[in-house]
């Protein structure tokens, strides 16, 4: 039996409050992150999350405190890893707080249990967890519609179609803003932080809301020249566990499914993957 305690990330870095949301920003950047615990100034305690996404719904709100989800969903050292996937799965997390007597003592994501489902080496297919809606987006489209159709969809991912409707990429919210397109020390400046505390990977986890909220314009290219190409799938028979260690090879959050025609079938994300360790098929 394996415990959160076990695969967590100890001592986890953490948002203060109170604080802004440069401040977040800043910390996300220099750290590459995507979200992290909020805890109070006066005492440690835990008083929240902050996503990437929080910051994205409200991109004209500065406070940390209005940001932020409060009385987040919680789980303890000694609970199963189990316990965690349903908990990750019910609320559509990608972040979860490890507390103890209400001190953050870890922090625990979906990266965290696909190693977990891997050594597992179930047989189940993937088709059985299918869950998340698969959106696909011609390949000539401007990448303006890209951004579009990710933000009114929610989704992480788009599937990329050639001119015959099959598969020839994939394109994440992320490869949006890929380096070529942004002025990194603009951002970086905008931010105020220092020259050596970014990476490109760290200032792609939020230049999206740089954009959004600086009304800056994507260039008016195809999303063929941004999408990874030829990206890695799973076939709908492929099991549950190998999704699992490809995507934690490869730092995927999503794979596209593939029939036995190789055609496009669904996309399945990181959260579908570690239902199975509650077993949670559709």
């Amino acid at each position: 039996m394996t415990l959160v305690g076990d695969v967590m990330t100890p001592n986890p870095i953490v948002a203060q409050v109170p604080g802004s949301r440069a401040e977040v920003l800043r910390t996300m950047v220099k750290h590459n992150l995507t979200g992290l615990p909020v805890v109070k100034r006066t005492d440690g305690s835990l008083a929240g999350i902050i996503t990437r996404q929080d910051i994205f719904n409200k991109p004209d709100e500065d406070q940390l405190a209005l940001l932020m989800q409060r009385d987040p969903p919680t789980i303890g050292t000694k609970d199963t890893v189990e316990k965690a996937a349903s908990i990750f799965v019910k609320n559509n997390l990608h972040h979860l707080a490890v507390v103890d007597k209400n001190r953050l003592v870890g922090i625990l994501t979906p990266t965290d249990l696909l190693s977990v489902l891997e050594k597992k080496n179930l047989k189940d297919p993937v088709e059985n967890y299918i869950k998340s809606t698969c959106v696909p987006i011609y390949q000539e489209a401007p990448l303006a519609v890209a951004l579009v159709s990710l933000k009114v969809s929610k989704t992480a991912a788009l599937a990329v179609l050639d001119e015959t409707g099959h598969l020839s990429g994939i394109i994440t919210d992320r490869d949006l803003f890929n380096s070529s397109y942004v002025n990194g020390k603009a951002v970086v400046r905008d931010l105020k932080i220092g020259e050596d505390e970014w990476t490109w990977e760290g200032l792609r986890n939020v230049v999206k809301l740089w954009y959004e909220v600086s009304k800056n314009e994507l260039p008016g290219v195809p999303v063929r020249e941004i999408m990874i190409k030829s990206p890695v799938t799973v076939f709908r028979k492929t099991t549950v566990s190998e999704a699992a260690r490809i995507m934690r090879k490869n730092d995927f959050g999503q794979l596209p499914v593939r029939d036995s025609k190789d055609n496009l079938l669904a996309m399945i994300y990181d959260l579908d993957v570690i239902s199975a360790l509650s077993g949670d098929k559709e």
